[in-house]
């Protein structure tokens, strides 16, 4: 993976976890044990530091920034969908943040929370435990049920299994020209959601 040091600071990569080779890692960056950072994705820890705690996922071409001083983080188990922008905010113990959504400085995103997909959540905002959180500037929605928080451990669950996948059997190669005979599929779970609750619907 492109992974640079800044000024004697070092990224952090725990064995258990698995960086894309195409993302991007400088400065003061800490990945822990078992979490996944997907291809394009960017934690520049060149003026704040960027913390990724156990079992959690920064998905493809997201980007993780902060002011200096400040801290970045993602907490345990935190899901963190394609494309999302995360600056100088903490996202809590079993969060997700959706699709494309940016959230700023000093947010503090509560555990077990989701932020929907686009949402613009702005410089200071927090959120109590367990809550949606929808919009443009960002409010909370409503609070989540236990099934939609299950529904979001189940997807960080496949996560956590892609980056055991991505680990033992991911490897550079070249493509077919043509569909190969008796071509298998992969093995993952499904995660696809049962109801639409949280999709375009609800949006206000």
């Amino acid at each position: 993976m492109p992974c640079y040091r800044l000024e004697g600071v070092t990224p952090v990569v725990h064995p258990t976890a698995y960086v894309h080779p195409i993302a991007v890692l400088i400065g003061d960056v800490i990945v822990g044990p078992g979490c996944y950072v997907g291809p394009g994705a960017v934690m520049r820890g060149d003026f704040g530091q960027l913390v990724m705690e156990e079992g959690a996922n920064l998905q493809d071409t997201c980007v993780m920034h902060g002011f200096p001083g400040a801290i970045t983080r993602v907490a345990k188990e935190g899901h963190i969908g394609h494309g999302a922008v995360l600056h100088g905010c903490v996202v809590g113990e079993n969060a997700m943040v959706g699709m494309n959504a940016v959230v700023m400085d000093g947010a503090i995103i509560g555990e077990r929370s989701i932020v929907a997909e686009a949402a613009f959540v702005k410089t200071g905002f927090e959120c109590p435990p367990q809550s949606l959180v929808m919009g443009a500037p960002a409010k909370v929605k409503r609070a989540l049920s236990d099934q939609e928080v299950a529904w979001k451990q189940q997807g960080t669950r496949e996560y956590q299994r892609l980056t055991e996948r991505c680990r033992d059997a991911l490897e550079r190669c070249e493509p077919l020209a043509d569909i190969d005979d008796d071509r298998p599929r992969l093995k993952a779970g499904d995660t696809q959601p049962k109801h639409q609750t949280l999709g375009h619907q609800e949006r206000p």
